[in-house]
């Protein structure tokens, strides 16, 4: 478990660090497995219908209500590891 988190927190830097910006697909990916790694389920209320990017991001980390924290890392650690290569 400590292992995951220092390879989740070191990717969490790694993606600062990418030769190219991912495309807005992916920059949501990237967030959703992020928020949902760190910080579980989605809470709070949904943003309004005119903040555009705040309901995107939203409802991008909404979609994986359920998957576990563990199962998120991974799937984050192992996105950032594509993106570099």
């Amino acid at each position: 478990m400590a292992d995951l988190k220092s390879q989740f927190e070191q990717a969490a830097k790694d993606v600062h660090s990418l030769d190219e910006r991912p495309d807005n697909d992916t920059l949501l990916r990237l967030y959703a497995l992020y928020k949902q790694g760190s910080e579980g389920d989605v809470t709070g209320p949904k943003p309004g219908f005119f903040d555009f990017v705040g309901t995107a991001k939203y409802e991008a980390w909404a979609k994986l209500a359920g998957t576990s924290q563990d199962d998120a890392m991974t799937k984050y650690v192992a996105l950032v590891g594509k993106l570099r290569g």
